[in-house]
């Protein structure tokens, strides 16, 4: 189950960059607005592989662990890839940075029930590629 979950998420998330143009500011823009419509749909709950890992914390040799490091570790790559495309300077670092601040906004909106955190964590995310930018101009 999980591992057609992981090829169903992933063939989304594909599709999702193949329809987003223009630099990494817009990636970013994309991205977060994507999160949103996501999170507003009834009965959201996050991310399935990061609630499993959190439910199974206390069981670390767990099989589902791995399951959940592959299909992170894939949407790493995936959004490196997408930054890459869109002239990031550092697109493995950002794509890192960019996960944890979606994951962190998915995890602070199911303990809050506050969708604002998406804004928040997008602005970062504004602020991190703004900062690449005006670095490569000097």
């Amino acid at each position: 189950v999980l591992d057609d979950q992981h090829d169903l998420a992933v063939a989304a998330f594909r599709s999702f960059g193949d329809h987003v143009s223009g630099g990494p500011e817009e990636f970013v823009a994309a991205m977060f607005a994507d999160l949103a419509r996501w999170s507003s749909q009834p009965r959201w709950v996050g991310s399935g592989y990061t609630r499993m890992v959190v439910e199974l914390a206390d069981l670390p040799g767990h099989p589902a662990h791995g399951l959940a490091r592959r299909h992170k570790a894939v949407l790493v790559g995936e959004v490196a890839s997408m930054l890459e495309r869109a002239g990031c300077a550092a697109p493995r670092e950002r794509a890192r940075e960019l996960l944890i601040l979606t994951e962190g906004a998915m995890m602070m909106m199911l303990i809050h029930r506050d969708r604002a955190y998406i804004d928040a964590a997008a602005g970062a995310a504004r602020r991190l590629v703004r900062a690449d930018a005006e670095q490569a101009l000097g």
